[in-house]
């Protein structure tokens, strides 16, 4: 297993430096969706925090961070404060799925796609973001980052 390189500092120095992931299920009618957070194409040598998941320590998951550069850490065994996926989820799931229950998984996916697309980036302010949203704090830091 890889060791916890974060240790619970989770405000990267520059953009694009760490991406954190975690599963969490949503139950439907049709039984359980696996809801993971999603990775697009990172930067050479961006860490990637996880928690120690069979998932995430399977041999191909690391053969493919190894391919893309990424360097793995790891939360330490049964401890959710070394991940701040689990802060996203627990929001997701008390602001917005609440008692829903989803007739049909493609119905979740829609509305969970609704809620981070249109609400959780583009509509709540975030305590950690200085109270903007995620999409205008990044438009912050790529005007900064352009103008250097």
């Amino acid at each position: 297993m890889a060791e916890n390189r974060l240790d619970r500092q989770f405000n990267p120095e520059k953009k694009n430096q760490v991406w954190a992931s975690d599963v969490t299920y949503v139950w439907t009618c049709e039984g359980w969706l696996y809801l993971a957070i999603g990775l697009r194409q990172p930067d050479k040598g961006l860490i990637h925090h996880s928690d120690r998941g069979s998932q995430y320590a399977s041999k191909e998951y690391q053969k493919r961070l190894t391919r893309n550069n990424m360097v793995c850490s790891m939360s330490r065994k049964g401890n959710c404060w070394d991940s701040p996926v689990e802060r996203f989820f627990s929001s997701l799931k008390r602001e917005w799925i609440g008692d829903t229950l989803y007739r049909t998984r493609q119905q979740a996916m829609a509305d969970i796609r609704e809620y981070v697309a249109i609400y959780y980036n583009a509509k709540r302010l975030h305590s950690t973001l200085g109270y903007q949203t995620p999409v205008n704090f990044e438009k912050t830091l790529n005007r900064v980052s352009g103008s250097v």
